[in-house]
């Protein structure tokens, strides 16, 4: 018996030793979790439920979101509604773009999106996201597009009134119905946030800096307390390819999740091309899974981009910062402020990359907000 006894305790020693070098080494630790992160495609500009449902397939192993931007699709409450049921029957959240109530009433399948909405929170629970309203208002004013906010006003504060107030007004007939507004823009992000979108998509597009148009949505999210994402759109305007490259593209999704994005979604226009899956090619779908596996296995390895320093604009200076010459609401030219406020910018953005947030001198930018940042720099002092 004796001997049984002093086998076991020295079976039992080497087994707590073993088992502390396992946990020492992390052998027995779970794999890392990453924060809340979606990250997914839009399926845009097209009416093919079975082209939908075929990308859907493509990429729901690698992602956990997916946007209906067809306003061809939303006219139908059928098509809408299958596509909408296959897209989270394939385990896929969801948030679907919707253009004038108006225009909902003129079809033979016509319905309320008010309605729908409801529905949609009942069928489709936590899966349904929101809906996305109002494609790029801050960019068609600064631009004076086709879906201009304002278009006259004395000054830069009737400007950012009248911006707010409208598009407020728009926005406020969704909010009892939907868990979230979305839009994306490539301007006046602080002002989207002001006429109360619950996130905006930062629009990846062309050349434009991508630190800066971070500084300008986070900065403005930051301040508003909400959530921010990035849409990764257009890099070319013709064949034989649109989108960035797929090593382009896995590093903008990386700096979007480094620099505390919640949402990442990158653009399909189906009809541009013979692929099944539009502008969407080989090296993406490849981007895409990769970033999956990393999100999933070593999220850590994309880094911090955290804001360490903020950047003060005047209050109501709706500015385009994309040259020292953009226009000011798209009612106004450059004015003397201009060139310094665009090359403190790029100051900034060199300095810091995408360590730095926009803000605007509003009661929003308390002191304790600003108390988060190690350093504040405002637009009429000097940048050293």
């Amino acid at each position: 018996m004796k001997r049984r006894f002093v086998v076991f305790s020295a079976v039992l020693a080497i087994a707590v030793i073993l088992l502390s070098v396992f946990l020492a080494n992390g052998l027995f630790t779970n794999p890392q979790q990453s924060r809340e992160f979606y990250i997914g495609v839009e399926y845009a500009y097209a009416d093919d439920t079975a082209q939908l449902k075929a990308l859907v397939d493509k990429v729901k192993d690698y992602t956990n979101l997916f946007v209906i931007g067809s306003i061809a699709i939303s006219f139908n409450r059928s098509a809408l509604d299958e596509s909408c049921d296959y897209i989270t029957q394939s385990g896929l959240n969801l948030i679907v773009f919707f253009t004038g109530i108006d225009r909902y009433s003129n079809w033979t399948s016509s319905y309320t999106i008010r309605d729908w909405m409801a529905d949609a929170q009942q069928r489709y629970g936590d899966k349904f996201l929101g809906i996305y309203k109002i494609d790029e208002p801050g960019g068609n004013q600064i631009d004076q597009g086709n879906s201009t906010i304002i278009h006259s006003a004395a000054s830069y504060t009737q400007a950012s009134e009248s911006y707010v107030g409208n598009l407020t007004l728009m926005n406020n007939y969704y909010h009892p119905y939907t868990p979230r507004l979305f839009t994306a823009d490539y301007a006046l992000h602080w002002f989207d946030y002001k006429a109360g979108y619950s996130g905006v998509f930062a629009e990846f597009v062309g050349n434009e800096s991508r630190q800066r148009i971070i500084a300008q949505t986070r900065g403005a999210a930051t301040a508003f307390q909400r959530d921010w994402g990035v849409i990764i759109n257009w890099k070319y305007n013709q064949p034989p390819h649109y989108l960035e490259s797929g090593i382009e593209l896995y590093s903008d999704l990386s700096l979007a999740y480094s620099a505390g994005a919640k949402y990442a979604i990158v653009f399909s226009y189906p009809n541009m091309t013979g692929s099944s899956y539009g502008i969407l090619e080989d090296e993406h779908f490849t981007a895409l899974q990769r970033f999956w596996s990393t999100l999933n296995s070593n999220p850590d390895s994309f880094g911090s981009n955290t804001a360490q320093v903020a950047y003060v604009v005047p209050k109501d200076y709706g500015f385009g910062f994309r040259s020292a010459g953009d226009s000011i609401w798209g009612l106004f030219p450059s004015d003397s402020l201009s060139a310094k406020i665009y090359g403190d910018v790029q100051t900034l953005t060199d300095r810091y990359g995408a360590a730095f947030d926009i803000l605007y001198d509003e009661p929003e930018v308390a002191a304790q907000l600003l108390g988060n940042y190690s350093n504040v720099f405002y637009w009429n002092q000097s940048i050293t």
